[in-house]
């Protein structure tokens, strides 16, 4: 028996050894596939809906204008979506970051939701500081759950200034004269909203504001 045991030693280390080899092969096929199901494909522009989000209030709660969101996705053409997902990720004034996320099925009809920039408990609500800077990201998918495709717009929100920008500085519009306690939104919107929804829109980029009304200015583009 003992003139075997090194042979059986032998063979054991090999059992082992191609055990091991086949455990990383299947651990590594597994991560490149779920690292491609996590990759989510740009929509085509032929597919672009409209994006906008209006700094708006609850009626509901007490409170002031630019700690709500008036989030609308319209002109939905996205062949085969059966339903929505929406991610609203923003920078507070601590140097934070906050989402809200959330998830709709499509019936044909605009897709409109007011977002809470902050939290909620047992009806309180608390608001969250200093936000300025944020990005809204849409992906559509169909009846079995696979992403059809997604798009991510930039805003900006400002009050108390006469020049309204984009996050990427290549849109700026500049106010006749201050509007104050009003808030405004500017932003890429893929295609172009109805004209009674924003304060301007061009070359992709509107301007959106808390109180609904016009208010004269300048675009000037970088």
């Amino acid at each position: 028996m003992k003139k075997y045991l090194p042979l059986i030693l032998i063979g054991v280390g090999v059992l082992v050894v191609v055990g091991v080899i086949f455990a990383i092969i299947r651990s590594s096929r597994s991560k490149v596939k779920q690292t491609a199901e996590e990759i989510v494909l740009e929509l085509p522009q032929s597919q672009w809906p409209v994006v906008t989000l209006t700094p708006t209030k609850n009626p509901d709660v007490s409170g002031s204008d630019g700690h709500w969101l008036d989030f609308k996705v319209q002109k939905i053409k996205v062949a085969g979506a059966a339903s929505m997902d929406y991610l609203l990720v923003y920078n507070t004034s601590d140097g934070g970051q906050q989402g809200v996320p959330g998830a709709v099925k499509l019936d044909g009809k605009d897709i409109e939701r007011k977002l809470l920039m902050g939290s909620e408990s047992s009806g309180k609500f608390r608001y969250d500081a200093g936000v300025e800077r944020g990005t809204m990201t849409v992906t559509f998918r169909d009846k079995n759950g696979k992403s059809l495709g997604k798009i991510s717009t930039d805003f900006h929100l400002q009050s108390g200034v006469t020049e309204l920008t984009s996050v990427d500085g290549k849109f700026k519009y500049t106010l006749d004269k201050e509007a104050k306690g009003v808030f405004f939104i500017i932003m890429p919107t893929f295609v172009e909203p109805k004209s009674s929804m924003s304060v301007v829109w061009q070359n992709g980029y509107g301007v959106f504001a808390s109180d609904g009304k016009p208010h004269s200015g300048e675009v000037v583009n970088q």
